[in-house]
């Protein structure tokens, strides 16, 4: 029987001899940019790794296929391929069976690239708790799914289109580390201050690396969250931010937008709003979180292969 998943050679290979690795989510390719720019920045985001020597481990569902580790022509698939689905852990035996192809969210990701042994992952933003949760129960399984899996992602916070409050809340009883880099103060995506704080500032990758160390060492089930703020130079326009989102959340109630519809819509509308503004903080967000996850799992290669060898 075919293992699951399916590790590419270029993966296995670094990961057996203990070079740096870092996993990326497909998502971002097949939904999160419109075409053709997505398959431009999906070569370059594997590339920004391989330029730090770091292997890119991009995280996808390939004719029902787990795969980790993606071929050119599946990169261009999934930026080309409108029918490309969404998968989430709970989605991942059903698009396996139906033979599908379909991009891994952060909860997929996680899953999949840990299953392979990656413990790096960039992402852009953690999905968390929607505003009407205490009324529609409405959270992201990607708070669920680094509560169990064993990897540390590096993102920009979670969407300020979501409840922060309530997402640092969940994230802290779901046991999930969260630390803020070279910041104590929680980033909400496309701003570099959500107004939360963080309990935790770390300096560096080695002391993220150190954090890793620690936790295999009490044998902790749950990930590690790695807060990395914009820089307040590049985020998008606080007010201009403030206003749209504000209007994006009125026009979603009065076409009655919610669940699984609400935040790709949100996403659509800033997008429209801000004129294309908020597009390209997205992909200033995706390669400063890349940079510092190549900075990290090269720390954790060097940290975890020194002490292996004889």
């Amino acid at each position: 029987m075919q293992s699951v998943p399916l590790v590419s050679e270029r993966v296995r290979a670094a990961l057996a001899d203990g070079r740096p690795v870092v996993a990326l989510e497909s998502t971002i390719i097949s939904h999160g940019f419109p075409r053709p720019r997505n398959r431009e920045l999906a070569f370059e985001f594997e590339a920004a790794l391989v330029d730090r020597d770091v292997t890119p481990a991009t995280v996808a569902v390939v004719d029902g296929t787990p795969k980790v580790g993606l071929t050119e022509e599946d990169l261009t698939r999934l930026a080309d391929d409108a029918d490309v689905a969404k998968a989430s852990t709970r989605d991942l035996p059903v698009v396996m069976g139906l033979g599908r192809t379909a991009a891994t969210t952060v909860a997929a990701t996680s899953f999949l690239a840990a299953a392979a042994g990656v413990r790096v992952f960039a992402t852009g933003g953690l999905g968390g708790v929607h505003r009407d949760a205490p009324a529609t129960m409405d959270e992201s399984a990607d708070i669920a799914a680094l509560a169990q899996t064993r990897i540390t992602v590096v993102s920009a916070g979670v969407k300020s289109i979501l409840d922060i409050p309530l997402t640092l809340e969940r994230l802290e009883t779901s046991g999930v580390s969260v630390v803020g880099y070279r910041t104590d103060r929680f980033p909400s995506f496309w701003l570099s201050d959500s107004g939360q704080s963080v309990d935790w500032v770390v300096d560096s990758a080695d002391q993220v690396a150190d954090l890793m160390l620690d936790s295999d060492r009490l044998d902790r089930r749950g990930g590690i969250l790695v807060a990395n703020p914009l820089p307040t130079d590049e985020q998008l326009d606080p007010d201009l931010h403030d206003r749209v989102v504000a209007e994006g959340l009125r026009d979603a109630a009065d076409r009655g937008v919610r669940g699984k519809a609400l935040t790709p819509h949100l996403l659509d509308y800033i997008h429209r709003a801000t004129g294309g503004a908020s597009l390209e903080v997205n992909v200033t967000i995706a390669k400063n979180n890349i940079a510092l996850a190549a900075e990290i799992a090269t720390a954790w290669s060097r940290k975890t292969h020194s002490t292996e060898a004889p």
